[in-house]
């Protein structure tokens, strides 16, 4: 490469006084930050000439993230990067080929196989996570991965493989200095998990590098409608334990002093850090936006002034460390480079379009939660009295952490004192849940592994999120289903989707325990809701629901080893029911996921349900026996997603009439899955209509009296037989 007469070989080796930056680092950063240029650029004439399908640059942003990407550790540290992130990601390691490879679509895309956008970025090799489209919600997932490295620097011996479940497939890498980095967009700083995360990141003072690139639009909204004030680093500022770095982003100098610092202060425990950087946009937010309906031409030119391609060059030049020759070799080799990148990319082939091959990674190829072997029945123990739900559960939990080193436990209200000292000095006796599950957990296992999370729902699964990616198993718990609502994001663009999306690289097997249902007598509109086949209808979530103690013992267990996100429902009318109840069966019981109990036989028609319309169901039943001889066969599916669809059948044909009841409302509800299934193909097998029951079209209201009509109950199941076997 030709240098300037002035940069010899001897001050090539030198520091430059204004930066403590060698020359070779320099040009380095110099050749990171036009490469990642000339990448968009190639990507966006691809776009236009029709080879990829969407283009989004990372233009402007490059010094800022060269910058992050030289000081922080590829393949040591963690990066929960965004969309605009390339040139970080180039500097980590990440090869303009596989960038391109993304924009094709390729079935060689490391980052997904082509089942994401370009600039989703992902790369386990260098701890690069993947991301979805969806604002901040990454942010969450940098708290619960540094949670997660601290957790097994405290514990390494959480961090060994074992055999028999999800931990086989789970390898644990881990430093005691390691940080974690994620990024956003001004814009994306109004999001709640935004804060939700500064806040975590605050009180456990995590090792959590935040970078907000503030380019001044999220789309066309300038920054000042996104943040009172029009800066997010004076919103911030009073944050305990972080560092604090707002720099001009466009030059790569004042960055990476900004970074080192921001390394300095989290590798040596003393809190999050904090960088916001002052960046540019000289392209439109993506191909599919065109800057020019909301900024006018004197903004945009004043933005080609700060351009941090042309800073940089002039600074090279200015300081003698490359002239005009040396650069223009550089660029070509860059160019070359990006060229060569862009023909192999092309030429690749694509994904496979067969519906095995798209399903793939939709649920663990390891360890299948549905087989016949994970079958086992109730062990004998000194300790035959019979058990709640509640009870049972809990005895669960407590067998399985004893059993596993990787479980953590936490929600609002889960532990049993968030102040250790009160416990210890015997001061309190301790809450576990506001239905008293989780009672005795932390006393007997720590605080390290049960404890309580603030009162935000998109917090504790977010955290999840980055725990179990990192290899931890979190059970976490919603106080109650009615106010899952804000973790929304995280149960269905994140949690469950992450193996898929990234073709199978990255998986968070997590449980998300959840109290559900009414019947409660005064539970009213927020303390009663159903609502199930939302994600029932959210590929890669299994969802179980079980109706009786031992049930629910078998399928947490279940759940616990399972290599898949599982959401475990707990109907709040069951925890202390008189039925179900059942002994300790023993600390290795399981119930395979997919297969109903037949929990009552019959020959003349079939009621499938789930959950507290069970014993419901059977009160229906034993009326419609007792008074119109009309034998019903009850199946309770136990798991929703999957469900045992063979049971189904095999009763259906030979009962030849069916009834499908749940709690949640009747529209658009869980049974219309399988009585629309029922009728596709069992239709030749059929005496009837395929009926339904469920509860009206509306929420559960506060007085018993209308609760009642609102809710199915036994009589209308009883109608409904009777009805069905007239018909």
């Amino acid at each position: 490469m030709a240098r300037s007469t002035l940069a010899n070989a001897e001050r090539s080796k030198t520091k430059t006084a204004a930066s403590d930056l060698t020359s070779e680092r320099l040009i380095e950063i110099y050749r990171l930050m036009y490469l990642s240029r000339r990448t968009d650029d190639r990507e966006i004439m691809l776009k236009r000439q029709q080879k990829i399908f969407f283009q989004i640059s990372g233009a402007g942003h490059e010094a800022l993230l060269v910058a992050a990407g030289l000081v922080l550790k590829s393949g040591y540290d963690w990066f929960f990067p965004y969309y605009r992130d390339r040139a970080l990601c180039l500097a980590l390691g990440v090869s303009v080929e596989d960038q391109l490879l993304q924009a094709v679509g390729a079935a060689a895309d490391p980052a997904s196989g082509g089942r994401q956008m370009p600039s989703h970025w992902s790369s386990p090799q260098h701890h690069i996570v993947s991301q979805s489209s969806a604002t901040s919600t990454q942010c969450l997932h940098a708290v619960g991965c540094a949670e997660a490295g601290r957790y097994f620097s405290r514990h390494p011996e959480a961090a060994e493989r074992h055999e028999g479940d999800y931990r086989a497939w789970r390898d644990v890498a881990f430093h005691g200095d390691e940080i974690a980095y994620v990024s956003v967009g001004e814009g994306s700083t109004s999001q709640g998990e935004f804060w939700e995360a500064l806040n975590t990141a605050s009180n456990e003072k995590l090792p959590v590098i935040f970078v907000v690139e503030d380019n001044g639009y999220a789309i066309s909204v300038p920054v000042e409608v996104n943040t009172p004030g029009g800066n997010i680093s004076r919103l911030v500022a009073d944050f305990p334990d972080f560092f604090f770095a707002e720099v001009d982003g466009t030059d790569p100098i004042a960055s990476y002093r900004a970074f080192e610092e921001a390394a300095a202060h989290c590798r040596s425990g003393k809190g999050p850090a904090f960088i916001h950087g002052h960046v540019i946009r000289p392209y439109s937010h993506s191909l599919s936006d065109d800057d020019r309906l909301y900024r006018p031409e004197s903004e945009r030119n004043a933005d080609a002034l700060r351009d941090p391609l042309s800073k940089m060059q002039m600074h090279l030049l200015r300081e003698g460390i490359l002239d005009a020759e040396g650069i223009n070799h550089l660029e070509k080799q860059v160019d070359e480079e990006v060229r060569q990148a862009a023909e192999r990319a092309l030429r690749a082939p694509l994904p496979a379009t067969d519906k095995a091959a798209i399903l793939k990674h939709v649920y663990s190829e390891h360890y299948d939660p549905t087989s016949p072997a994970l079958a086992t029945t109730p062990a004998r123990t000194a300790d035959s009295q019979e058990r709640t739900m509640a009870d049972l559960i809990n005895a669960c939990l407590k067998d399985e952490m004893r059993r596993d080193d990787r479980i953590v436990v936490f929600g609002e209200d889960v532990a049993d004192c968030s102040r250790d000292e009160y416990l210890e000095q015997g001061l309190v006796k301790g809450k576990g849940g506001v239905f008293k599950l989780t009672a005795g957990l932390q006393t007997e296992f720590g605080s390290d592994r049960v404890f309580n999370s603030p009162l935000a729902e998109a917090n504790i699964v977010g955290r999840a999120v980055g725990m179990a990616l990192r290899g931890l198993k979190p059970i976490v718990e919603i106080q109650f289903f009615d106010y899952i609502w804000p973790a929304m994001h995280q149960l269905r663009n994140e949690l469950p989707i992450m193996r898929w999306r990234s073709n199978g690289t990255w998986a968070c097997p997590a449980v998300v325990r959840v109290p559900i249902g009414g019947y409660l007598t005064g539970g009213s509109i927020y303390h009663s809701q159903s609502g199930e086949s939302l994600f029932t209808h959210t590929p890669g979530m299994r969802v179980v629901y079980p109706s009786n103690a031992l049930d629910a013992n078998g399928l947490l267990r279940t759940a616990i080893r399972c290599d898949d996100p599982v959401m475990f429902l707990e109907h709040k009318r069951l925890y202390r029911e008189t039925y179900g109840r059942a002994p300790y069966p023993g600390p290795g019981y399981m119930i395979p996921f997919g297969k109903a109990a037949k929990v009552r036989e019959g020959k003349d028609l079939t009621l499938v349900t789930y959950g507290a319309l069970v014993t419901r169901a059977l009160q229906a039943a034993q009326k419609a026996h007792r008074e119109h001889g009309i034998e019903t066969e009850i199946l309770d599916l136990r798991t929703l997603n999957p469900y045992d669809w063979e049971s189904i059948a095999e009763s259906v044909r030979k009962t030849s009439r069916v009834i499908v009841a749940h709690e949640d409302m009747l529209s658009f509800g869980y049974g219309a899955e399988i009585a629309a299934r029922i009728a596709d193909e069992l239709f030749h097998d059929l005496d009837a209509p395929v009926k339904r029951i469920a509860s009206m079209d509306t929420f559960v209201a506060y007085q018993p009296i209308l609760e009642d009509v609102i809710l199915p109950q036994p009589d209308d199941i009883y109608r409904g037989i009777v009805a069905l076997k007239a018909f």
